[in-house]
Formats: C-alpha cells, sequence, structure tokens
C-alpha cells in the first residue's frame, strides 16, 4: 500500500513529526511518499528513515524549493 503525505508550507520539525504518525500506522512493506519543501527536512528524513530501519525508495528535488521522497517500511 502506498499513502501520499502532503507536508508543504509546514516549517521543520512538523514534516518528520508527521511522517513518524503516518508510518506508525502502517504495515512492513507498506510506503509513505512525502511532499516537502523544509530543507531542514532534507537531511532529517532520511536519517530517521535509515535509523529506524526503513528503506527511501526514492528522493528528488521537484522544484526550486520542493522534494518528494518516498520511505518504504521496515520491520523494527
Amino acid at each position: 500500500m502506498k499513502k501520499k503525505l502532503e507536508v508543504i508550507g509546514k516549517v521543520c520539525p512538523f514534516p518528520l513529526v508527521e511522517a513518524k504518525k503516518e508510518m506508525e500506522q502502517m504495515n512492513d512493506g507498506d510506503e509513505l511518499i512525502i511532499d516537502f519543501d523544509c530543507t531542514q527536512a532534507t537531511e532529517s528524513i532520511p536519517r530517521w528513515a535509515a535509523e529506524s530501519g526503513h528503506e527511501v525508495t526514492n528522493f528528488e528535488q521537484t522544484d526550486d524549493a520542493t522534494w518528494t521522497i518516498t520511505i518504504k517500511k521496515g520491520a523494527l
């Protein structure tokens, strides 16, 4: 299952906080697609994913100041 999280316009740390909440509701193997525009999240979200045992399957800049990242939930 894939789920999309739009956090464009939200300042850090809210994109990460909301991503963590969404991921808790998901099953192992599900993917969360996060669209965001907080530059700090370009580092904090991938770092959190790696530390939490999740896999980043896509990470790209979509505009001058917006990014999308896809995180596949891993078994903790």
